[in-house]
C-alpha cells in the first residue's frame, strides 16, 4: 500500500522543465486489434526512458479521463530532449509511431493526442496534502510547504530564487 504523508508538503525542484502530456482515446471499443497495440506501446517507452538517466527524461504518471481515454504525465528536463527522442529511430517510439499510422492512420478507431509545455523555473508550484508521493513530488522529492513554501505566491517565489 501507498504511504500517505499527513499535511502538507510540496516538490523540491527548481528548475526548468517540460510536462508532456500523451494519450490514447478508444473510439470503437469492438475494434480491440486497432487500440490495443496503441495501448500497449506506451509501457515499454517509459521502461526504456527509466533505464536511460541521460535521455532527460525524468518521470511519468498515468490517468483515466473517463472510460476511453489513458493519459500519461511526464517531465522532461527540457524539449530538445523529448524531441530527440521522439525522432530517434533506434528507440522504442519510432517503430511504435509508425506500426499506428499503418494500422489506424486516420481512421478512426483510435484517438492519440499529446501537449507539451515548456515551463521556466520559478512559473510553477506544487502542493500535495495528505498525499502520497505523486507527480512532480513524486518525480523530484518532495519537503514540508511549511515557513517560506506555505503559500501558493511563496512557492513560486522559493522556486525562481
Amino acid at each position: 500500500m501507498t504511504q500517505i504523508i499527513p499535511g502538507r508538503q510540496t516538490a523540491t525542484f527548481d528548475q526548468p522543465l517540460v510536462v508532456f502530456l500523451i494519450g490514447m482515446r478508444v473510439n470503437h471499443f469492438h475494434k480491440f486489434g486497432k487500440w490495443l497495440p496503441v495501448a500497449r506501446a506506451m509501457g515499454p517507452m517509459i521502461r526504456e526512458l527509466s533505464a536511460d538517466p541521460a535521455s532527460g527524461f525524468l518521470g511519468a504518471h498515468f490517468a483515466l479521463a473517463g472510460l476511453r481515454t489513458v493519459i500519461s504525465t511526464q517531465y522532461w528536463r527540457d524539449f530538445a530532449s523529448l524531441e530527440a527522442y521522439a525522432r530517434d529511430r533506434d528507440r522504442d517510439h519510432w517503430p511504435a509511431w509508425t506500426a499506428f499510422n499503418r494500422a489506424v492512420g486516420n481512421d478512426g478507431t483510435v484517438g492519440i493526442f499529446h501537449e507539451t509545455y515548456a515551463v521556466q523555473a520559478g512559473a510553477y508550484e506544487t502542493i500535495y496534502a495528505n498525499m502520497p508521493p505523486f507527480g512532480l513530488g513524486r518525480i523530484a522529492g518532495i519537503v514540508p510547504a511549511t515557513g517560506s513554501r506555505n503559500t501558493a505566491r511563496s512557492r513560486m517565489d522559493t522556486a525562481d530564487s
